[in-house]
């Protein structure tokens, strides 16, 4: 698929269906944020991947699983993640786990799945229940599975602003 028409295309998915994902598809979106850049090629993301048994503990940290049954707790080692003056904390962790979600993000239709990038969460809850250690930053969950025939777009999704309005 042409990546402008990706882009177009691909929403926020608010409705899943219960099809697990299987594992190839999994490991091309894991190999999407291997790959992805990130400052000086420190690789600082961590990422818990969450799928049966565990999915109750998701809806114990956010409200936003949507019914996906399969969800990526995407994460920094602040570690290893390189210096960022621009930041006050966290080095460039959080600019580089943005980077990684959003190449996993975009693999997941090419794979005929639908996903969520979802900031409303807990994160220490997250770690809590995860078991995460004080290095390992939750920064984003991605909700990632089939969309259900009765999911669409939100009515504000094609709502863009001129090319023009975004040049200073």
């Amino acid at each position: 698929m042409d990546f402008l028409q990706l882009a177009r295309e691909r929403y926020s998915v608010r409705s899943f269906k219960d099809t697990p994902v299987e594992q190839e598809k999994l490991e091309r979106i894991l190999e999407a944020g291997r790959i992805a850049p990130t400052a000086r090629n420190n690789q600082p993301q961590r990422i818990k991947v969450i799928t049966g048994a565990d999915l109750p503990k998701v809806d114990e940290f956010t409200p936003c699983r949507y019914g996906a049954p399969l969800v990526l707790l995407v994460c920094y080692d602040k570690t290893v993640c390189a210096p960022a003056p621009v930041f006050e904390t966290g080095g460039t962790g959080q600019v580089d786990v943005g980077i990684v979600a959003t190449h996993m993000m975009l693999e997941a239709p090419e794979l005929g799945l639908g996903s969520c990038w979802v900031m409303h969460f807990d994160p220490k809850k997250a770690a809590e229940l995860f078991g995460l250690p004080e290095t390992i930053i939750p920064m984003t969950v991605l909700a990632i599975g089939y969309p259900a025939e009765d999911g669409t777009p939100s009515e504000l999704h094609s709502q863009r602003m001129n090319v023009q309005n975004m040049l200073m």
